[in-house]
């Protein structure tokens, strides 16, 4: 057996258990609200840029407000980008004056935004990229997606990397240090060039094991958005991270190793259309949407990890909140057809998704049915049915106009006479049927 793999499996067990997360992309960019790559989409100048430093105050942080919603929505763990590729730190760094507590409101909200969130009694991760747009040793001039890749004054600049390096790993040993445990350092991102040991990998997940013994890595030290890297194989190098992080994308099935041994992996998708606060986005998915993601990530053993956008005045969108609201109200009936489940022994239903644990197996009603609903491939295994949601009873009883089709269990909502029943299609219905054990 592979140790790398013994090892990742052991510490994603309470990661692959959780299932669900909040990602919070938060930074300078949301004052032009233009999305959090608009400094390289519009290929601004740093000088151009620098207003928004000055301007930096967001006077409605509140993060205990935003770790209730993220625990009320059914979320268990979160996210938070300490550095995005601005390169601007929420942490007090020794190593940088382009930082939260250099700004008008003074403050380190990375520190608060741990003690909030901790004190929920939710796991707390940092994101941390690794490119920065803002350091003069980050190479510039015909980079793929640095703002000054097409500005001629760059042209021939001298860069040490080497420096950079330097200074990102110093950034990342003071994220580990100073805060206290940390559960997830989620890295972003690699490419041509900038890959693997590209970044001192090695050295750098060394450190970061050392500090961290128990943290969960993502891959993107040696991957990104597009692919996965080593941690797809039965022979994963040691900066491969523990998951895997689809973006706005869920795989087709499961991930394996091509041996057969599962893969963590974790689907990061945002509320609109852009990661960072974007007011003009109104492309908003509903919560009915998510939940649905939700269940099918965890069919395919994944988890979800949901973004949101805070205002540069701190505050998590109203249209945001009304999602997480209705996400809770939602897994506050159905969070044991999430937490702790996986995929199912059976194939997926054509009226909706399966999800189990142990000799629980759980139906994802996702359509309306004529009649009765058929559970193909379980006859003879189910013991008793209920809906999850209230725990009332479900028949268990073929109804007369069935009886061609033996192979298959029926579960009724109601009078098997009847002919049909409503199912509300606008949220997941869940059935949980208890299997009777081998």
């Amino acid at each position: 057996m592979n140790k790398i793999m013994d090892e990742r499996e052991k510490r994603t067990e309470w990661f692959m258990h959780d299932r669900f997360g909040m990602f919070i992309h938060w930074g300078l960019y949301a004052i032009p609200g233009r999305g959090a790559w608009v400094r390289s989409d519009e290929q601004i100048p740093l000088e151009a840029y620098e207003p928004y430093f000055e301007e930096w105050n967001p006077i409605f942080y509140d993060p205990k407000k935003w770790a209730k919603a993220a625990k009320n929505a059914g979320m268990k763990y979160a996210v938070l980008t300490t550095k995005h590729h601005e390169g601007f730190c929420l942490f007090d760094s020794a190593y940088t004056d382009y930082k939260s507590t250099n700004t008008k409101c003074g403050r380190d909200l990375v520190r608060e935004f741990v003690e909030a969130f901790r004190a929920e009694g939710l796991k707390v991760g940092f994101y941390y990229s690794l490119l920065d747009w803002h350091h003069p040793d980050y190479p510039a001039y015909g980079d793929m997606y640095h703002p000054d890749r097409a500005n001629e004054a760059y042209k021939g600049k001298e860069h040490n990397f080497e420096r950079y390096l330097d200074y990102m790993h110093n950034q990342v040993r003071e994220l580990m240090t100073n805060y206290g445990k940390i559960d997830i350092l989620w890295f972003d991102f690699s490419y041509e060039g900038h890959l693997g040991e590209d970044w001192r990998g090695k050295e750098l997940v060394d450190m970061v094991r050392s500090l961290q013994p128990d943290i969960i890595l993502n891959g993107r030290l040696e991957a990104n958005g597009e692919s996965y890297g080593s941690v797809m194989t039965d022979d994963p190098n040691i900066f491969s991270g523990d998951f895997v992080c689809p973006e706005m994308i869920i795989p087709p099935q499961g991930l394996r190793t091509p041996s057969g041994r599962k893969i963590p992996w974790e689907a990061c998708f945002t509320m609109n259309n852009e990661w960072g606060y974007m007011p003009m986005d109104i492309h908003r998915k509903t919560s009915t949407q998510l939940i649905k993601k939700l269940v099918e990530c965890t069919s395919k053993n994944g988890n979800m990890l949901l973004n949101v956008s805070p205002t540069p005045k701190g505050e998590i969108p109203d249209w945001q909140l009304k999602i997480l609201e209705e996400t809770g109200e939602w897994m506050h009936e159905n969070s044991d057809s999430i937490y702790g489940c996986g995929m199912s022994e059976f194939e997926k239903p054509e009226w909706g998704r399966y999800t189990q644990k142990g000799n629980k197996l759980y139906a994802h009603i996702l359509e309306e049915s004529i009649g009765a609903i058929a559970l193909p491939g379980v006859k003879g295994r189910v013991k008793k049915a209920r809906r999850l949601a209230d725990g009332s009873e479900m028949l268990l009883l073929t109804p007369w106009v069935a009886k061609e089709f033996p192979d298959c269990e029926f579960i009724n909502y109601a009078n098997p006479e009847w002919a049909s029943f409503h199912v509300d299609e606008t949220r997941d219905n869940v059935i949980e049927l208890e299997l009777i054990e081998d």
